[in-house]
C-alpha cells in the first residue's frame, strides 16, 4: 500500500513540471520585455510608456485566466446519479450483464439522460460508481468522472471541462493576445539587434561586445513569443470551432448516440446559443475569467429530445432484441427550453398535434 501511495504521490508532483515551465517562461518573458526593452532598449518615454500599458492589461488577463483554468475544481455528478446501495449491491453481485443493465435501466428511469453507449447501454463509470449524466466521461489522469469533459490538459495539469471550459477558452485568447503583442512591438528592434550582431560577426569584433545582455534578451524573446504563437493560433482557432458547434473535443471525435442513433449536432442549437452556451447571456462578462455558462453541467437542451411535458416518456431500448422496460425521461427545464429556437418548439407542437389527430 505505501509503495503505491508514494508512487502515486509521485505521479502528482511530476504533472506540476509542464506548469512549472510555463511559469518560470512567463516570469522571464516579463523581465525581459518590461526591463531588457522598455527600460533599457527603448528610449522614448511616449513609446515605453504605451507599450507598458498594453503590455500589463495583456499579462494580466492572461495570468487571471491561466490562474481559475487551473485551480478551478472539475464539477462532479451529483449523488443522485449514484446508484442506492441496495441496487449498487445487486449491480456487483451480478454476474449476467443483462440483469446489470436492468438494475441501470430502472435506476436510471427518473434521471434526465438522453445519450447512451454505442451498444445502446445505460453509460456507467465501473470506477466512480455513477451513472454518467450526459456528455461526462471518465477522466482516467484526475481518476474522477467530470461533466462536459473535453479533454485533460498537461498545461494546466487540470481536466478541461464544464467547469473550466471558459477559463481554457480565454487563457488561449489572451495567451495568443500577449504573445502576439509582443512580438509585434519587439519585431523592429529583433532586426536591429540581427543587423547589428550579423554585421559585428562579420567584421570579427570582440564577443563582449556581442554578448550583451539586452540583445540577447530581445532576440531569444521575439523568438519564443513567435512559437508560442504559431501553436496556440492552432488550438484557439480549433476549440473556437468547437464553440460554435457546441461540441467537446471527445464529442468531436466520437459522435454522441441518442435514442434516434448517433448524431454530432445532437447538442447544436445554433451558433448565437451555442456561444451562449459558454459565455453566457450577459456579454458584458464574456471577456472576464469570470464563470457565466448556463446549465448546471448535468443537462444540456438538444434539438433531438422533444420539450414537451406532455411527450417526456420515451422508450430507450439497448438492443432491438431484449424487452426494456420504458424509461421515463424528465422534461428540459425552463432555463433549457429558452436556449431552444422557437421555430423548434412550432414544429414540436405541429408534430404533437398530427399524432393526436391521427390518433382520434
Amino acid at each position: 500500500m505505501a509503495p503505491t501511495h508514494v508512487l502515486r504521490c509521485c505521479q502528482r508532483g511530476l504533472a506540476w513540471i509542464p506548469v512549472i515551465f510555463i511559469a518560470l517562461v512567463v516570469c522571464w518573458s516579463y523581465y525581459a520585455y518590461v526591463v531588457e526593452l522598455c527600460l533599457y532598449t527603448i528610449t522614448m518615454m511616449g513609446e515605453r510608456i504605451v507599450y507598458l500599458i498594453f503590455f500589463h492589461v495583456s499579462f494580466v488577463m492572461f495570468v487571471w485566466s491561466y490562474w481559475k483554468t487551473i485551480f478551478t475544481k472539475p464539477a462532479n455528478p451529483s449523488k443522485e446519479f449514484c446508484l442506492p446501495k441496495a441496487e449498487k449491491e445487486r449491480y456487483e453481485k451480478e454476474e449476467r450483464p443483462e440483469s446489470q443493465q436492468e438494475i441501470l435501466w430502472r435506476a436510471a428511469s427518473t434521471l434526465p439522460m438522453y445519450t447512451r453507449t454505442g451498444a445502446g447501454a445505460i453509460r456507467y463509470c465501473d470506477r466512480c460508481q455513477v451513472i454518467k449524466p450526459d456528455r461526462c466521461h471518465h477522466c482516467s489522469a484526475c481518476d474522477m468522472c467530470v461533466l462536459k469533459m473535453d479533454h485533460h490538459c498537461p498545461w494546466v495539469n487540470n481536466c478541461v471541462g464544464f467547469s473550466n471550459y471558459k477559463f481554457f477558452i480565454l487563457f488561449l485568447a489572451y495567451s495568443l493576445v500577449y504573445c502576439l503583442f509582443i512580438a509585434a512591438t519587439v519585431l523592429q528592434y529583433f532586426i536591429k539587434f540581427w543587423t547589428l550582431c550579423r554585421r559585428k560577426s562579420a567584421e570579427n569584433c570582440p564577443k563582449n561586445e556581442l554578448n550583451n545582455s539586452a540583445k540577447f534578451h530581445v532576440l531569444f524573446l521575439f523568438f519564443v513569443a513567435a512559437m508560442f504563437c504559431i501553436s496556440i493560433l492552432s488550438l484557439f482557432s480549433y476549440h473556437l470551432w468547437l464553440v460554435g458547434k457546441n461540441r467537446s473535443t471527445i464529442e468531436a471525435f466520437r459522435a454522441p448516440v441518442f435514442r434516434t442513433g448517433s448524431d454530432k449536432n445532437g447538442f447544436s442549437l445554433g451558433f448565437r446559443k451555442n456561444i451562449a452556451q459558454v459565455f453566457g447571456d450577459q456579454k458584458q462578462y464574456w471577456l472576464l475569467p469570470i464563470y457565466t455558462s448556463q446549465g448546471d453541467g448535468l443537462t444540456f437542451p438538444t434539438r433531438l429530445v422533444n420539450a414537451d411535458a406532455e411527450q417526456a416518456t420515451v422508450t430507450l431500448q439497448p438492443d432491438s432484441n431484449k424487452c426494456v422496460p420504458e424509461v421515463s425521461v424528465s422534461p428540459l427545464s425552463e432555463s433549457q427550453n429558452r436556449l431552444l429556437s422557437n421555430e423548434q418548439q412550432a414544429n414540436n407542437a405541429e408534430d404533437h398535434l398530427a399524432e393526436n389527430v391521427l390518433k382520434s
